[in-house]
């Protein structure tokens, strides 16, 4: 650390950072030196020019939060135009990926537009504020360049790069020179405060009149890539479990605006009581046609899996047929599923309708998802939810409609554009689903919303051992006290990428996974014969959320263990006290030891550094699904008490009580 605490020049500072970037990136990130030297020291230098200019404007600055950033940065925000890096104008240095320079920027926020506007509005509204400011300030064109490179390899890197409006470049292999530096500093920031006066949507209104469309560059590719940052969830299949009105469908609601659009990535469909076979959710062959010829009747969730697996296409995923297997494959690269969104299916009041029969046919191929790496080349196959043989059974128009149903057909934008092909887009994979099926695509997430109540379904083990099961009231609490001004917010959630755990994949913490699974055992100990016993499909789904949270600490490590108590094993924990009592045939007496009271005896050990820990102390476990909303990355992680031991002594509450529980609210 002291290396970095000599009295050196601002020239000096940034080379200083930007020459250690790379090297510091591959070095554990909690307090590292080089993230301390950008919070501090290189912020208070930049700081200190910036308050003789204007001592109301604001500077924040980041390097990760929880883990390194791909590309870090240092803002400057005028409060009279914004106070967050999430929206307005603002100057900020952008440091390159590779570490071999850096920029100083007049970048735009894009995070709250695209909450606001949805996600195509939010990119042409960038483009239009990028060439009205240029517009109403010609000479920034001479000031900067309009096209930035940050040699980023993730999303969010990248999306710096368009929301750029103009930037000067500084290549570390030339000279720095401080007066240049802050001269080139006070130059843009003259021109930022001179932006205090303009109202930027009426503005806009405004110039889009007066603006050819043509000149306005509009984005090239309305998808925007997922995040590398986004927490990939283990599993595809979620249920989330409430009291009536804590906003779980909302919640659904919310995930999928965060990473694509209502109209596009989003389906939200309630769950009929008299459902009952897996027709009612994904249609069926009807022989009532006047011909009495076969045509298959379509349902709003089989059209929605279709348009995830065009996503699939259209970002240029290959799907092939040349392997052993019966089933389609599809393959590509790591990098492209930075193109592919995730697609949110919302069942409402799941469990209005008994899960176990219209849902069969999905619980029992969710089981055949594989994925296969070979360093960043993937192979992803699955089982047909729409079979072959039923497809097959289709001929002449009545196959043409039910391509045309589920989108494969020619589009409009097809028709208007003749690119000369002499085939439709979607031929080629047409004709692969005609013969192998049609399988769960891997960007389907599917969101079950449960209520408990005498109008519901119960839940098998079937259904549980195949899902993430949330509590939705202590995983996503309603805070009545910040109902105005929320503290916390979700993370961003997306696709898993891995069906089967394997060792190369887990992280250094518990490179062997022989830590996780000794976890298991003490906690099967508990379980042995027991109907809530947990077999290898619990110690997969285990390892999966280790891989899917890479930890880096034994908090974190304990964090992911304490959540997946709480979504897979007391999901499963049920009965009265004969059935709960450990070696019930030697006592009926309702005090005797209870088997969720042997669990938390263990659990007392097993996670031993968060166990007695309340919410917001520093030694608390973190939240791995939740945030604090703070502008500063070193802040934004929430502590929370642990979750299993909270919910087993409720559960034990109940079983005294009325003797019978459950986990289910």
């Amino acid at each position: 650390m002291n290396e970095f605490m000599v009295d050196i020049s601002l020239a000096e500072k940034l080379e200083k950072f930007t020459s250690n970037w790379v090297q510091a990136t591959k070095e554990p990130f909690t307090n590292h030196p080089i993230a301390n030297f950008l919070r501090n020291d290189l912020k208070e230098e930049i700081a200190t020019i910036v308050k003789d200019f204007d001592d109301t404007y604001l500077i924040k600055a980041s390097a990760g939060a929880g883990n390194w950033a791909n590309v870090p940065w240092l803002s400057i925000l005028n409060p009279k135009i914004t106070k967050s890096t999430q929206d307005g104008i603002y100057p900020v240095y952008l440091f390159n990926a590779d570490g071999s320079g850096f920029y100083l920027s007049l970048m735009q926020g894009t995070t709250e537009p695209k909450k606001s506007f949805g996600k195509i509005k939010a990119d042409i509204r960038t483009e239009l504020i990028k060439e009205y400011i240029l517009a109403k300030f010609p000479e920034l064109n001479i000031w900067g360049e309009k096209e930035i490179d940050l040699h980023a390899n993730t999303s969010l890197g990248k999306s710096y790069e368009t929301a750029n409006i103009v930037a000067k470049y500084y290549d570390l292999n030339m000279e720095l020179d401080s007066q240049t530096l802050k001269q080139d500093l006070l130059e843009l920031l003259s021109y930022y405060r001179k932006m205090e006066a303009l109202d930027i949507d009426m503005e806009l209104q405004k110039f889009a009149k007066t603006e050819p469309p043509e000149k306005i560059e509009r984005p090239k590719n309305t998808v925007e890539p997922v995040s590398h940052d986004l927490t990939c969830l283990s599993k595809p299949f979620l249920l989330l479990a409430g009291i009536s009105g804590t906003g779980k469908t909302r919640f659904v609601r919310e995930q999928a605006k965060a990473t694509g659009s209502l109209s596009d990535t989003y389906c939200l469909t309630s769950v009929r009581p008299d459902w009952h076979e897996p027709s009612d959710i994904l249609g069926y062959i009807s022989r009532l046609s006047v011909s009495g010829d076969a045509e298959y009747v379509t349902t709003e969730v089989l059209q929605f899996i279709a348009k995830a697996w065009r996503a699939i296409i259209d970002a240029k995923l290959k799907l092939d047929d040349n392997n052993t297997d019966t089933r389609l494959i599809v393959t590509g690269e790591k990098g492209q599923l930075d193109e592919v969104l995730p697609y949110w299916l919302c069942l409402d009041e799941m469990n209005l309708a008994p899960v176990e029969q219209y849902f069969a046919d999905y619980l029992s191929v969710l089981e055949t998802r594989e994925w296969q790496w070979q360093g960043d080349d993937f192979d992803y196959g699955c089982d047909p939810l729409l079979k072959s043989a039923t497809i097959q059974q289709l001929v002449g128009e009545a196959k043409s409609k039910l391509r045309s149903d589920l989108g494969f057909g020619e589009s409009k934008y097809d028709r208007e554009w003749d690119l000369g092909f002499g085939e439709s887009k979607y031929d080629r994979e047409w004709d692969l689903f005609c013969e192998h099926g049609l399988s769960i695509p891997f960007n389907l997430i599917v969101a079950g919303t449960v209520n408990m109540d005498e109008t519901t379904h119960g839940f098998s083990r079937k259904v549980i051992d195949r899902a993430l099961s949330f509590d939705f009231g202590e995983f996503f609490p309603n805070d009545f006290d910040h109902f105005f001004t929320p503290t916390a917010r979700p993370n961003t959630l997306s696709y898993p990428i891995h069906a089967q755990a394997a060792v190369e994949f887990l992280p250094a913490l518990d490179s062997s996974g022989e830590r996780s699974i000794g976890f298991l055992k003490s906690v099967n100990a508990v379980l042995d014969n027991t109907p809530f016993q947990l077999a290898f499909r619990a110690l997969n789904e285990l390892l999966l959320a280790v891989i899917s949270t890479q930890p880096e600490t034994d908090r974190q490590l304990h964090a992911v263990w304490d959540d997946f108590l709480m979504c897979k094993v007391l999901p499963r924990i049920e009965g009265d006290h004969d059935k709960l009592t450990v070696n019930n045939s030697a006592t009926t007496n309702s005090n005797a030891q209870s088997l969720l009271d042997e669990l938390s005896l263990v659990l007392k050990t097993e996670l031993a550094d968060i166990w007695n820990e309340p919410k917001n102390s520093a030694d608390a476990r973190p939240d791995l699904y939740r945030e604090k909303i703070a502008e500063a990355d070193n802040e934004r992680i929430l502590r929370i008490a642990c979750r299993s031991k909270a919910k087993l002594a409720w559960m034990q509450t109940r079983l005294q009580r009325s003797g019978f529980t459950s986990f289910w609210p």
